[in-house]
């Protein structure tokens, strides 16, 4: 569970430099791994971006001495991290629906956004079925887009991407192309090494493919690897979402592996994926 301990360390840190200049860098550093896995690991537990826990607490704490001081608007602007009044105005309104002057006179509600813990279940109370098994690497084939975790563009840019993908008939044509090791089509998230401290991942639509590569499209080998696979049963996305926070909050902390850092899979069977008993599964290489 030791790194479950660290992200609340990183919450620690956060939060006793709230109002300093903090970059990702160095609060990946206080657990011990890179940007890109400290920011998925967040993301996955808390369905938020660090960049959005730190932007929502900051103007949290700025309602509250707006309301219970007397303090200069333009002061808290400068004080919370804002480089005008105008851009301070902006965010507060988005967070608060009320203008910082609104909210001083106490007309509207103010939305808190409380100090993080991050509790792990041990319990299982839901059943998790998986398997681990071996093997040698392999071949995909698909479409690539590049996503800045530290942002949080990948949590809205990947459904979009989906979306596009699932349109304009490359799903089908992955469908069509897939004669490989894996049936289904294919979400894979890759990191890059140069890309582990910048933030960055590169997110594939593909399919397994044995052959030349088509047309119009790009190949990714997969190295051999050791994988965990765990089955997802429901509806997407919620059940795929579900299966993924379930896996960091209750699998790896009672369990004695590690993520590899290799790149993970979400598979796709055939089928309406709007069903109550549609199928689905999560492969991450582990070590």
């Amino acid at each position: 569970m030791a790194w479950v301990e660290s992200i609340q360390k990183a919450i620690n840190f956060i939060e006793k430099h709230l109002l300093d200049d903090l970059t990702m860098e160095q609060i990946a550093k206080v657990t011990n791994s890179s940007v890109f896995h400290f920011q998925r690991t967040f993301a996955i537990l808390t369905d938020m971006s660090i960049a959005d826990y730190i932007r929502r607490r900051r103007l949290t704490l700025a309602a509250q001495e707006l309301v219970n001081t007397d303090n200069k608007i333009i002061d808290l602007s400068y004080k919370y991290g804002y480089d005008t009044p105008e851009a301070f105005t902006k965010a507060f309104r988005k967070q608060h629906g009320v203008t910082p002057s609104d909210a001083r006179k106490k007309l509207g509600n103010l939305q808190s956004y409380n100090r993080l813990v991050i509790q792990v279940s041990l319990r299982g109370a839901e059943p998790m079925k998986y398997k681990i098994v071996e093997k040698e690497s392999f071949q995909v084939v698909g479409v690539k887009r590049t996503y800045n975790c530290k942002t949080g563009e990948n949590l809205n840019g990947i459904p979009l991407f989906w979306d596009e993908v699932n349109t304009n008939g490359t799903d089908d044509l992955l469908s069509q192309l897939n004669n490989g090791k894996i049936e289904g089509v294919l979400g894979v998230c890759v990191v890059e090494e140069e890309q582990k401290d910048s933030g960055l991942m590169d997110y594939w639509i593909a399919s397994a493919h044995e052959g030349d590569v088509p047309e119009n499209l790009l190949a990714l080998e997969i190295p051999p690897s050791k994988w965990v696979i765990f089955e997802v049963h429901g509806p997407m996305p919620h059940a795929m979402q579900d299966t993924w926070k379930q896996i960091y909050s209750e699998w790896f902390p009672s369990n004695p592996y590690v993520p590899a850092g290799t790149p993970e899979l979400e598979v796709y069977s055939n089928g309406n994926p709007n069903n109550e008993d549609y199928y689905s599964e999560i492969w991450i290489p582990i070590k």
